[in-house]
């Protein structure tokens, strides 16, 4: 009996007369980038090291482009955002030892972020492996063991003709939902020596479907249809299966309210009459979610922070869709549908019937209304906030569509909560694991997969200091983005922290450079800025071409999540 995949791996004849006479020369770098562009890859991102310098001479000699940073962790972050913005698995290019370790805090983002980040290492040569037997510089008992429980998964090729199928299964898991991070390591010498193996012309990694159980979706679907008071949670997991529009439609068809978490910003119109906005990290909002009798939670693991630090204790029933098995009821018990949310989405759609509220859009009224005279008690309102001022300022000088990066800082805590986002996947931020270091390499990845559309990164002062070395990454590749740096003198976040739980701030005081003089050294236009001018000089930055940056020397405030 003959099955069609047998038919689809039988080679043309063209792929015969190929393989019996491989061009001279090549080696095992070759057959990485062979297999990457096999695959699609149109664009790398990496820093060359010791080990890996046959990797990037393979590079050197193809069509594929590489965007080389200053820092490891941030050329991760830059394939992040290009992952995000693109859906593509997008390749990594590390050295061994200390060049791998320093991307780790990025891939840990990448693997908080579902970004589909595909990490090829180096390893010190075959007959070193094990570690500590021969002292090779960057050797590491066993590389591969320190990103293991970062990443979604570990491929390892230890000859050439590993190579190919590794890459192809690392590229799989990577865009399987849920997407993540993946780590590939291959010895130095299995790159560096000939090979005769033919060349990769094809590519077969096509991901995983994961489509949710038509039993669960069927009971989920009649306990929304016939929910009194059903509202819907929409997470990050909306935005990576494309799924806004199916969302729009269910909500409509449920007259189910919207809120959307931090990192699912986008997922739902701002300014629709459903839309709960972003309130999470607000006593009104968790208060609303509670009295829900059916929720419906898409795309998000209720964590830390999309939980109101673990205050909210649902009232109702939960209906949880959820790609990543290990998030799948893991803070509240529910109807737990393992599933892409796209998938599960078009199955609602396709089972639930309509529900009729005419209500609900006066709910969503009152409980924003709620929030907005919280605030405005705090003397942070939407007139009287330096806050939103500056989000209001920030929104009306961004493109619509154009894409932006914020680091963890005062104001992108603010922005979790208070921007419109606008369009899906157009909002990015470190929320996922939280580090420092994030807005402006993320900003450049976005560039180069969306050249010609003007960028935004925003980060504090403590922030920028971990990205200052790609400022020369920007000039180098002449790339649309503007660097927003908001100077408050030092951890600006942790300062208010601190003093909250301890009466006084310790190490959160930092000296720093003079922005403007130090981005005027790269070659790259910068200014000080004000509240009451950002608006206009932002609109310029990111009309004129090129990096960019803009200080503004300001000191803001946290809210507090009830009335005071």
């Amino acid at each position: 009996m003959t099955h069609d995949h047998d038919l689809v791996l039988r080679p043309t004849e063209a792929q015969r007369a190929a393989a019996l006479a491989p061009p001279p020369g090549r080696t095992g770098g070759d057959l990485v980038v062979e297999t990457l562009r096999g695959l699609g890859t149109t664009t790398a991102f990496g820093i060359p090291g010791q080990h890996a310098l046959a990797l990037f001479d393979a590079v050197g000699r193809s069509d594929l482009r590489l965007i080389t940073l200053r820092v490891e962790n941030n050329a991760a972050f830059a394939a992040d955002a290009y992952g995000r913005l693109t859906g593509e698995a997008t390749p990594l290019l590390l050295s061994t030892g200390p060049g791998a370790l320093t991307a780790l805090p990025a891939l840990a983002e990448a693997a908080a972020a579902s970004a589909p980040v595909l990490a090829i290492s180096s390893q010190v040569p075959v007959a070193g492996l094990g570690g500590g037997r021969r002292g090779h510089l960057h050797e590491l008992r066993d590389q591969s063991a320190s990103f293991r429980e970062v990443v979604k998964s570990v491929h390892i090729a230890r000859t050439q003709s590993q190579i190919p199928s590794v890459i192809a299964e690392a590229w799989e898991s990577a865009l399987t939902a849920p997407h993540g991070p993946v780590w590939v390591e291959i010895p130095e010498d299995v790159l560096r020596a000939e090979t005769v193996l033919p060349q990769v012309t094809v590519g077969d990694a096509t991901p995983h479907e994961l489509a949710p159980r038509p039993e669960l979706t069927a009971l989920a679907a009649h306990w929304l249809e016939t929910a009194a008071r059903p509202v819907i949670i929409a997470g990050g997991g909306v935005i990576r299966s494309d799924a806004a529009g199916k969302l729009k439609q269910l909500a409509e068809r449920l007259s189910a309210p919207v809120v959307t978490t931090f990192g699912g910003k986008g997922a739902f119109p701002w300014t629709h009459p459903l839309s709960l906005q972003s309130w999470l990290e607000d006593r009104h909002m968790t208060d609303f979610l509670e009295d829900a009798d059916v929720l419906l939670v898409v795309g998000s693991g209720l964590g830390e922070l999309s939980s109101n630090y673990h205050t909210f204790f649902p009232g109702g029933r939960v209906i949880q869709i959820e790609a990543d098995l290990g998030k799948l009821e893991s803070n509240h018990p529910a109807l737990g549908i393992h599933a892409d949310a796209r998938l599960a989405l078009q199955a609602l759609l396709e089972t639930a019937g309509e529900r009729e509220d005419p209500y609900a859009p006066e709910r969503v009224r009152l409980v924003l209304a709620e929030i907005a005279a919280r605030l405005a008690s705090q003397g942070l309102g939407q007139e009287q906030g330096l806050e939103q001022q500056l989000l209001t300022s920030i929104r009306s000088a961004l493109p619509p569509r154009s894409p932006s990066f914020w680091d963890m800082t005062i104001l992108s805590y603010w922005a979790w909560s208070a921007f419109d986002a606008r369009h899906p996947n157009t909002m990015h931020s470190a929320q996922g694991a939280g580090g420092l270091g994030y807005a402006f390499p993320a900003a450049l990845g976005a560039c180069v997969a969306e050249p010609g559309t003007p960028v935004l990164a925003v980060s504090g002062d403590g922030g920028a200091m971990y990205s200052l070395a790609e400022l020369a990454t920007a000039k180098q590749h002449e790339l649309d983005v503007t660097w927003l740096i908001v100077d408050d003198g030092g951890y600006g976040i942790l300062r208010e922290y601190m003093t909250d739980a301890y009466g006084r701030p310790t190490a959160t005081e930092l000296t720093r450079p003079d922005f403007v003089a130090l981005a005027a050294s790269f070659g790259i236009p910068a200014a000080t800025t004000t509240p009451e001018s950002l608006a206009d000089d932002l609109k310029r930055s990111l009309a004129t071409p090129g990096p960019s940056v803009l200080v503004l020397p300001t000191t803001l405030r946290m809210f507090a999540p009830t009335h005071l």
